[in-house]
């Protein structure tokens, strides 16, 4: 997340804030509106320490909205992000340095090799032992035989997996990810899962994506966009008991009811 380096004397976050209890993300009443265009309304979710949370809607339906919000990256036109207990706007400096955020187009640099763009990031960042953080972030990720590769020369899948270390160089408590395996073809997708589900053990994550199979596969409770607003919110069992798809309905199933009902809903 590169708006990080904006601040001087960086804080890194402590082992004690990941034992604290305190949630990852809280967002309450968020709302960002554009001109005339209203594209969050009154979003209010929270995000429990560890927890893999899937962010699902239709495009435009206000979910890169909600995470760049979360991140620093666009101000609120009202409403209150916490991260890790610090609020995102009043607290900027110590709420950004445990947001680790990969956006869909992952700000790469091809011209550079793996290992001179993370310790770019890690002078971004002013992570304080750059050379250990760069070291863990590659094994995590399985980078350490690409090190010295141009990133340009790397598999899409290659590149994600930078975007990752490059994300987790901070040692963030909380990853925000969106369609992080967008692109990949279907090994590359469980490759990067495989590498989600690892990092979530002592971390708090949020994934935006299309892939409803995945979304099913490795997260713990889902929250669902229409029309900028949160339609629902809970695991695939809670959100069944919601639609009157039945017991045994598909996500899919279940998200075509709720947004065709949000939207029903809206209709003049």
């Amino acid at each position: 997340m590169d708006h990080v380096h904006d601040d001087t004397n960086q804080d890194t976050p402590a082992a004690s804030d990941r034992s604290s209890g305190v949630d990852g993300v809280r967002v309450q009443g968020l709302s960002k509106r554009f001109g005339p265009v209203t594209a969050v309304e009154s979003a209010s979710f929270r995000i429990k320490r560890g927890e893999i949370v899937g962010m699902l809607g239709h495009n435009g339906a206000g979910k890169t909205t909600t995470m760049r919000m979360i991140c620093g990256v666009l101000p609120p036109t009202s409403g209150r992000v916490e991260v890790a207990g610090f609020d995102i706007v009043s607290q900027r400096r110590k709420a950004a340095a445990r947001i680790g955020y990969l956006p869909e187009s992952s700000p790469l640099y091809p011209e550079m090799r793996v290992r001179e763009y993370l310790d770019f990031r890690a002078r971004l960042y002013d992570v304080d032992d750059a050379g250990a953080a760069i070291e863990s972030a590659m094994t995590r990720c399985g980078l350490e035989a690409a090190s010295s590769r141009l990133i340009g020369q790397l598999s899409r899948g290659y590149r994600q997996r930078v975007g990752l270390a490059a994300t987790i160089l901070h040692d963030p408590n909380v990853l925000v990810l969106d369609e992080a395996t967008s692109g990949l073809d279907p090994l590359q997708v469980i490759e990067v899962r495989r590498l989600i589900e690892e990092l979530a053990a002592d971390r708090t994550i949020l994934i935006s994506t299309h892939v409803l199979s995945e979304v099913e596969t490795i997260c713990d409770r889902i929250i669902l966009f229409a029309r900028g607003r949160v339609v629902a919110e809970g695991d695939l069992d809670t959100l069944r008991a919601q639609s009157k798809s039945g017991a045994a309905a598909s996500l899919e199933d279940v998200f075509v009811e709720l947004t065709a009902q949000a939207f029903m809903e809206a209709a003049p």
